[in-house]
Formats: C-alpha cells, sequence, structure tokens
C-alpha cells in the first residue's frame, strides 16, 4: 500500500481589539442581547454608507509587521458578493487582489529542527453574523440569526500548504496566537470566537510534488478540535485513496460528537465570488513613515524575549519557552526578578506553584492577588531560613487566596521554620528510636533510609524544622 503524507494550510480569522466596528460606530462588545449591538450600517440597510475605522487598518500593519509581512503602499477594500443568512447585506466587504500585507513568516519548533511557515497573505475584512442552530448544522430543524458580529473587524491570516500534521497545524495556532497577543490588537478567545480557523487539507503519496485534492474544514474554534478533525480528516481521506476512490473538493464541518468530519457544500467548480473594488470606499495610500512608527512601537515579541531568557538569566529552554508563551506571564516574570536577581528561582516558583494555582482556580494573572512585591517577599523568607520550602508552598496558598503577605501569614500561623539546634535535637532522637529498621538499613550503606528518616522528623513537626538541621543531626547521631 503506498505511503501517504499530509499538506495543510489555514486560514486564521483574528477579530481584532477596536471599541467599534470596522465601518461603523456600533461597539464591539462581546455578548449582549441578540441583535442589540447593530446599526443601519452593519445591518446593511439602503442609502448607508461605510466608513473606515482608522485603528482597524493600524492594528492590521501591527499584527502584520509581527509576522514578518511586508505592508503594501496601495490597498484597497473589494466587496466578495455571495447569499448566506448571516451576510446581511449579501456581500462582505473584504479584500481580494490588493490585500494589505504579504509575504510573511513565523516559526515552529519540530523534532528536525526550527521550520518557516510561510504565510501568503494577511488582509482586513468585516465578520459576518452568527447563525445560532438547535444542535448541530447538520441536524438542526431551524438557525436564529445573531447580528452583532456583523461587521466587527477581522484580520485574515492566510498560510502557504507547509503544515504537515495536525500537530504542526496547532503549534503554528499557538505560536500565532502569542505573538498576536503580544502586539495588543486582540484578545485571541477561541472560546468567544475572536480567533478561529479554517483548515485546508489534502494527502498526497510521499515523495510526490504535486498537492493532491484538497477539502476545507470549516469554523474550528479550539485547538483541540484542530487537532481532532485533521487526523480524521487525515484518515479518512488515505481510505478513500486506497480503496480506489477519488477526494471530493468539499467544504466539511466537524461534528464533535461524533468525532468526525461531514460534508457541508461541494467546491467541485470554482465559486465566482464576483469580487469587485467597493464603490463606497477609497483605496489606501500607507504611508512609510507610518508604518516605521507602528513597528517603532512593537513589544518585545516572544521569540526576542526567549533568546534573551536564556541569554540573560541563563534559564533552559523549555523555561524560557514557557514563560514568555504569554506577555502576562512574561510581564510578571520580569517585575520578580527586578525586584530579586535569581531568576531561575523565581522561575521555578512561577513555573510549579503559581502556574498550578492559577489553572487550578480558573483564573487570569491579571485577577491574582500575589503581587510580584509579594512572591519576592516570600522567596527571602526561605532564603532567610525562616520558613523552609515545604512551608512556603502552604503560605503561598494562603497569599493565593487572601492576598496578604507572606510575613503577615507566617506570622499568623506560627509557621516560623525551627532552625533551635537544641529544640531539634529531641526530636530527632525520638524518631531514630522510633525506626530501628530505618536505623539499620542506613548503617547496611541503603543511603535512602536517611530520606525516610527526615521525611519522619518534617512530619513530627508539621514541616517547620529546618531541612539542612535536620540532616545534620541525624547524620551525626547515625
Amino acid at each position: 500500500m503506498p505511503r501517504y503524507e499530509t499538506v495543510i494550510g489555514l486560514e486564521v480569522h483574528v477579530e481584532l481589539k477596536t471599541r467599534t466596528k470596522i465601518f461603523c460606530d456600533s461597539t464591539t462588545e462581546f455578548g449582549g442581547e441578540p441583535n442589540t449591538h447593530v446599526c443601519p450600517i452593519c445591518l446593511g440597510l439602503p442609502g448607508t454608507l461605510p466608513v473606515i475605522n482608522k485603528k482597524v487598518v493600524e492594528y492590521a500593519i501591527r499584527a502584520a509587521l509581527a509576522l514578518n509581512c511586508n505592508i503594501a503602499e496601495f490597498t484597497k477594500f473589494d466587496r466578495k458578493n455571495y447569499f448566506y443568512p448571516d451576510m446581511p447585506k449579501n456581500y462582505q466587504i473584504s479584500q481580494h487582489d490588493l490585500p494589505i500585507a504579504t509575504h510573511g513568516y513565523l516559526e515552529i519548533d519540530t523534532q528536525k529542527g526550527p521550520k518557516k511557515i510561510g504565510i501568503s497573505r494577511l488582509h482586513m475584512e468585516e465578520d459576518s453574523g452568527k447563525l445560532v442552530h438547535q444542535g448541530t448544522i447538520t441536524t438542526t430543524p431551524f438557525s436564529l440569526v445573531d447580528y452583532n458580529r456583523a461587521g466587527v473587524p477581522l484580520i485574515e491570516i492566510v498560510s502557504a500548504p507547509d503544515l504537515s500534521s495536525p500537530e504542526e497545524a496547532c503549534q503554528y495556532v499557538e505560536k500565532l496566537r502569542t505573538i498576536i497577543l503580544y502586539t495588543g490588537v486582540s484578545d485571541c478567545k477561541m472560546e468567544e470566537g475572536s480567533l478561529r480557523c479554517d483548515a485546508n487539507i489534502s494527502v498526497r503519496p510521499v515523495g510526490t510534488g504535486r498537492l493532491g485534492t484538497n477539502t476545507e474544514i470549516k469554523n474550528l474554534n479550539s485547538l483541540k478540535a484542530l487537532r481532532r478533525s485533521l487526523h480524521f480528516e487525515t484518515e479518512r481521506q488515505i481510505e478513500v485513496l486506497r480503496a480506489g476512490g477519488r477526494i471530493v473538493q468539499e467544504t466539511r464541518t466537524w461534528d464533535e460528537g461524533k468525532g468526525e468530519t461531514l460534508p457541508l457544500r461541494s467546491k467541485e467548480q470554482a465559486h465566482d465570488y464576483r469580487c469587485l473594488p467597493e464603490p463606497d470606499l477609497v483605496p489606501l495610500l500607507i504611508d512609510r513613515q507610518w508604518v516605521e512608527d507602528i513597528r517603532g512601537s512593537l513589544p518585545e515579541l516572544p521569540e526576542q524575549r526567549r533568546q534573551r531568557y536564556i541569554k540573560d538569566y541563563s534559564l533552559p529552554e523549555y523555561d524560557a519557552a514557557i514563560l514568555t508563551n504569554t506577555k502576562e506571564l512574561a510581564d510578571y516574570f520580569e517585575r520578580c526578578v527586578r525586584a530579586y536577581s535569581h531568576p531561575k528561582a523565581v522561575g521555578n516558583w512561577i513555573l510549579g506553584e503559581f502556574n498550578r494555582l492559577l489553572n487550578l482556580h480558573g483564573i487570569e494573572i491579571a485577577a491574582c492577588k500575589v503581587t510580584p512585591q509579594n512572591l519576592v517577599s516570600l522567596l527571602r523568607l526561605i532564603d532567610q531560613g525562616t520558613i523552609s520550602g515545604k512551608i512556603a508552598k502552604v503560605v503561598f496558598a494562603e497569599m493565593f487566596t487572601s492576598g496578604q503577605a507572606a510575613e503577615a501569614i507566617v506570622k499568623k500561623k506560627g509557621l516560623v521554620q525551627i532552625s533551635d539546634r537544641h529544640a531539634m535535637v529531641p526530636v530527632v532522637e525520638k524518631v531514630l528510636a522510633g525506626n530501628p529498621g530505618a536505623v539499620a538499613d542506613y548503617k547496611a550503606g541503603k543511603g535512602r533510609a536517611l530520606g525516610f528518616l527526615v521525611g519522619q522528623v518534617m512530619k513530627a513537626t508539621q514541616g517547620q524544622a529546618n531541612p539542612e538541621l535536620v540532616n545534620k543531626l541525624l547524620k551525626e547521631r547515625l
């Protein structure tokens, strides 16, 4: 049987974080009662005229520069004509032949090393409304239309067909999302639809240069859905070809409940969207100085930050990658390091207890009650021997829920580490007397027995004993 390889290209739609829509002053706020965030312009009522939101153009340039794109000097909007219930005008204002940005790229990490994924184009367009189905799109008896989202500004980022597996596709989307978050042009909340993607996928015999017939999977709004749908579609296409069939070029949807892609509509014949220049919007001449001003305002991007953490802070690559995964986490880390010059210790706490509690409570960093100053104060208490690492975790959990300073919690709960030799000697001797088997094991050369005895002393002191002192006293007596 022939071996097949997968070829994937993604179209990622990103909602821009502007206050108002792309061609009118209706709010872009998420939620609200259906059909309340609308006006005559975004509803496409007769006699209305669109007016471009300059902030949309600025944000598109900002995102494109972060993705290493070339910015056009001349660009325009077009009408993309098609009929669908969620499109109030029966055409979408988009960009067809002259997008605002082209020829970009980003890099992902693969087992074979860094891989450059091309970005063919980035263009601006308005979002459509939303169909609310009673069940799934393929089984619903009827659908309702909400136009709140109609006219919300989008950038569509189209990759080259450079992705070779569902895992690479997910890594590409994660990397893209991180970069866009750093630029500040979108919140990229996939669960709210502000980042979603369509996947074009085909398979071909290994070593074949030409592309196979592709299918398009529409409106994937989670990495889980992206990964599972691409795996399913890869296997489905291979099975069809091995059985002697042919792939039908079509649009498909992902059914999460069934765990499979299902056909929506055929694309065997090329769709003629009858794109024509938007007559109600003038073309845009992009000033070069404006582009350079936007470039100069870009923050340090995640890859640059990751490399700096490795070089300046001597962090492992894994730690640096996780710490720079979001701008908020990286900013928090740096505020800690400015006050406490032990980056590795700070990183360990953030990647450990800090992230664990964020995930456990399901909150964002902005809502966390532990300030960088308070985390640094906790680390200093450990350095001073006031509390042990074990007790520090107890204190940190209290800091996380109450927002109190570490010193106040330690004092209130009497958690000061026991470092008094005279106070510890009786505890150590009691533990030794009560565990003759472990003592015999240690004397017989079994080093692990010492760890057991240390644990028993820590247990007897409720974790407040100084570990170094405990080790020293046990070895002396043994």
